[in-house]
């Protein structure tokens, strides 16, 4: 996925596949959101700035940091999905793998969108931090990360809520396609 271009990531993201899903879609949100941070604080670097120095610095860091993070992420939730929901179920014993791989994999997808929320905290943080230092020219894109922060947050949020709420065999292996 982190080499992929966009085009790919959303044709795949629009097959029907069991993923990527939104689980990767809130890394990708995370990640987007880390790189308009990134950029603000890029931008934050003249004269004018020069009191804030080590500030911006920090916050570019940091944001950099959490948006290899974010696509990592990303990565995870698919591949956590993609392999329960490729196993057979064909045979009676096979379903019963599958559907406890289904099961693992759920609460595995429960700890990935969770890792999520809290580095998209972070982001908020950081844009919340850079917003009043931040170059003005660019203060738009401070917004725009603090907005794809939230989006990243809440996309993982309901990943939680859903893949946690109920069993896996009424829930997706029969949405899913057999493979």
């Amino acid at each position: 996925m982190r080499s992929d271009t966009l085009d790919r990531f959303l044709w795949d993201l629009a097959a029907r596949v069991p993923a990527p899903g939104g689980g990767a879609t809130a890394g990708q949100h995370l990640a987007q959101a880390a790189a308009l941070l990134g950029m603000v604080a890029r931008h934050t670097d003249g004269e004018r700035d020069a009191g804030h120095t080590d500030t911006v610095l920090d916050i570019r860091n940091r944001a950099d940091a959490l948006r290899i993070t974010g696509l990592g992420l990303a990565e995870d939730d698919a591949r956590a999905f993609g392999a329960a929901y490729t196993l057979p179920r064909d045979t009676e014993e096979a379903g019963r793998t599958r559907t406890a791989a289904i099961a693992a994999a759920l609460v595995e997808a429960g700890r990935i969108p969770a890792q999520v929320i809290r580095a998209a905290e972070q982001v908020g943080d950081l844009a919340e931090r850079l917003r009043p230092i931040g170059n003005p020219h660019v203060i738009s894109d401070g917004g725009a990360a603090a907005d794809a922060a939230r989006a990243a947050a809440g996309t993982a949020r309901l990943d939680v809520e859903i893949n946690l709420a109920a069993p896996p065999t009424r829930r997706r292996a029969t949405s899913c396609p057999r493979h």
